[in-house]
């Protein structure tokens, strides 16, 4: 996020602290797609322009918001994109975004990520690796299924990250906060940076 987003007023308020076993999550929302863009655009079949954020997918029209959050349901960074974009390729953009300040240097990782299905490919898994930051994140079946026909040491996924795994509940929390303002959850906006402008506002709302 910008600097004038959330983070900001937690430095001026002090309730940005990160403490050991820090854990953020990560999610997608899209907005309804009835109210997106001008409505000639809706039968148009070239691509929106880039600044708009919004894609055609099997909705219509839509935008996804790819949001982080902390653990007590505070946004810390989000990325808008047009609806037809895979939520795993969105990932590391997310991540790469967060900034906690505090003494000396700004906290850029999280020390373990929790998402779900839509995010365990090979790439964001590595990508975490080198960083040190632990996964919380369920294969999906036929990523299952493959790991099962070869060898190689299986993904953790037992009892106790079905325990961490129950904590991802604070992204639905936090995106359940976002969409309460009507011009959030269905996007009126044409451009991404005014839509981008209004969760900006409602994430520092969330902080204060």
């Amino acid at each position: 996020m910008s600097s004038g987003g959330p983070r900001s007023r937690a430095r001026s308020t002090g309730s940005c602290r990160w403490i050991h076993r820090s854990r953020v999550c990560i999610s997608t929302v899209r907005p309804c797609p009835g109210a997106q863009g001008a409505p000639s655009n809706y039968k148009r079949s070239g691509p929106e322009p880039c600044d708009h954020a919004i894609g055609r997918s099997r909705g219509g029209l839509t935008t996804k918001i790819h949001l982080v959050c902390d653990g007590r349901a505070r946004p810390l960074a989000f990325v808008l994109t047009g609806g037809q974009v895979a939520d795993t390729s969105v990932f590391t953009c997310v991540l790469d975004e967060i900034r906690v300040p505090g003494r000396g240097q700004a906290r850029t990782r999280p020390d373990r990520v929790l998402a779900d299905k839509g995010y365990p490919s090979k790439k964001n898994r590595a990508w975490l690796r080198e960083r040190g930051i632990k996964a919380t994140i369920p294969e999906r079946a036929d990523q299952i299924e493959k790991r099962q026909k070869r060898p190689g040491r299986p993904i953790d996924f037992g009892n106790e990250q079905r325990e961490r795994y129950k904590g991802r509940n604070v992204i639905e929390r936090c995106f359940n906060a976002v969409k309460q303002w009507r011009g959030l959850a269905s996007r009126f906006d044409k451009t991404a940076r005014s839509y981008a402008a209004g969760i900006y506002l409602s994430a520092t709302l969330q902080w204060i």
